[in-house]
C-alpha cells in the first residue's frame, strides 16, 4: 500500500489590513524598545566618553574614548570595603529572603498548623499598615541592629507581597506528589527541600530577582543606622560622592597633560559613572533569570 501522502498546509493570504496592523504593531513596539534602552545606553556611552568632548554632546556614539572617570570613581577611598559589603547583603539578603517567604508560604499552606489563617491575615496586614519611621527606627536599635551588618538581612526575610506570590504558586502544585513523599516517611521540612522547592523554581526565582533588586538599591537603613565606615554599603558611598560630584571632579587619579591641554573630569561624567556602576550588576544579573521571572509573576498571581 503506497502510504498517504502528507497533507499539505496552506499559507493563509496575506491581506493589506493585517499587513498594515503588523507594521504599525512593529513600528510602535520598536520605538518603545529605544525609548526604554536608549537612556541607559546613553548613560554608558557618555561614562566611556572623553569629559571633554562629551561636553559638546553625545548623542548615538561616545565622543573619544577614555576610561579615566571609571579610574577615577573605583580608586576613591572606601569603595572596595563597600563594594564587598553591597555584594555581600545582595547574596545573603537574597537567600535568607527566599528560604524565609518560601518556607513560611509553605507552613501556612497546610491544614495542620495552628491559626494558620490568623497568621497568615497578620503578615498581610502589613502590606496597607506601616508605623512610620520612628517606631521602626526605635525597633531596630532595640533589636540590637545599629551598626550591626544584620540590619541588613533580618529586617527584609519575610516580604508579605512575596509571601502571597509563592502561597499561591505552591496551592496549584499536585497534592498527589506531597502525598507520596508522605507514604515514604518525608516530613515537612523534607517535602519541602526535595519537592515543594525545586517544583516552585520559577516563583523562586521571581523572588529572588526582586530581592536582589530591593538589597542592592537600598541604602536608607544604611544612611540612619549605620555609623561605622566599615559597614557602609556602596549605594550610600557613590549617593554621597554623587552629591559632591564637582569637587570629585578635580580628584582625578592622573592628568593627561599634552602641550599646554590639561584635560579633568566633569561633574556630569562622574554622574554618569556612578550611575552605571550602581546600575550594572543587576542589569547584568535579571537576563540569567529572565525566563523564570516571566512565568514566576504569572503563576503565582493567577488566584489568591
Amino acid at each position: 500500500m503506497q502510504a498517504n501522502a502528507p497533507a499539505v498546509r496552506r499559507k493563509r493570504p496575506i491581506h493589506l489590513k493585517d499587513l498594515t496592523f503588523d507594521t504599525i504593531n512593529y513600528l510602535v513596539l520598536a520605538l518603545l524598545v529605544i525609548v526604554t534602552i536608549y537612556p541607559f545606553y546613553y548613560i554608558f556611552i557618555y561614562s566611556i566618553s572623553d569629559s571633554i568632548e562629551a561636553q559638546k554632546g553625545v548623542y548615538l556614539w561616545p565622543a573619544g574614548f577614555s576610561l579615566e572617570a571609571y579610574r577615577t570613581t573605583i580608586g576613591l577611598p572606601g569603595i572596595a570595603d563597600s563594594a564587598i559589603v553591597s555584594l555581600s547583603r545582595t547574596v545573603l539578603g537574597t537567600i535568607v529572603t527566599v528560604f524565609c517567604c518560601s518556607f513560611f508560604a509553605y507552613l501556612i499552606t497546610k491544614d495542620e498548623m495552628p491559626f494558620r489563617k490568623y497568621i497568615y491575615r497578620f503578615v498581610l496586614v502589613t502590606m496597607y499598615f506601616n508605623a512610620g519611621f520612628i517606631p521602626w527606627y526605635l525597633t531596630m536599635k532595640a533589636y540590637g541592629l545599629q551598626n550591626n551588618f544584620l540590619l541588613y538581612i533580618i529586617p527584609s526575610a519575610l516580604s508579605a507581597f512575596n509571601v502571597i506570590l509563592i502561597k499561591t504558586f505552591i496551592e496549584q502544585l499536585p497534592a498527589s506528589l506531597e502525598e507520596s513523599a508522605k507514604i515514604d516517611g518525608a516530613g515537612y521540612f523534607k517535602i519541602y527541600t526535595s519537592v515543594i522547592f525545586p517544583l516552585s523554581m520559577p516563583i523562586i526565582a521571581t523572588i529572588a530577582v526582586f530581592a536582589a533588586v530591593g538589597q542592592w538599591n537600598t541604602w536608607f537603613d544604611n544612611f540612619f543606622l549605620v555609623e561605622n565606615p566599615k559597614l557602609q554599603t556602596l549605594q550610600l558611598v557613590l549617593y554621597n560622592f554623587l552629591n559632591q560630584s564637582s569637587n570629585l571632579s578635580n580628584m582625578t587619579t592622573e592628568q593627561l597633560n599634552r602641550g599646554d591641554l590639561v584635560r579633568t573630569l566633569t561633574p556630569q561624567s562622574i554622574r554618569m559613572t556612578i550611575t552605571m556602576l550602581v546600575t550594572l550588576p543587576i542589569v547584568l544579573v535579571y537576563p540569567l533569570l529572565q525566563r523564570y521571572f516571566v512565568k514566576g509573576i504569572m503563576l503565582g498571581a493567577v488566584k489568591g
